[in-house]
């Protein structure tokens, strides 16, 4: 997989250091940017689900005797 470098804000580096409870700022930014493409997947597939078609509910029907 290509590699690319990107600059942050080092005490946001840390903070997401922290949070994830990893020591190395490389792994911790890359723990985010999985956990954010994971969530993305997932509203994906549940907004996929809902736009489906139903199957219609049986109406309720009277019984007058």
């Amino acid at each position: 997989m290509a590699k690319v470098t990107v600059s942050l804000d080092a005490e946001l580096v840390v903070e997401v250091m922290v949070l994830a409870g990893v020591g190395s700022p490389q792994d911790a930014v890359e723990l985010v940017v999985r956990d954010y493409i994971q969530r993305g997947h997932r509203t994906e597939e549940r907004v996929a689900s809902e736009d489906a078609p139903r199957a219609p509910e049986p109406s309720p029907q009277d019984h007058h005797g």
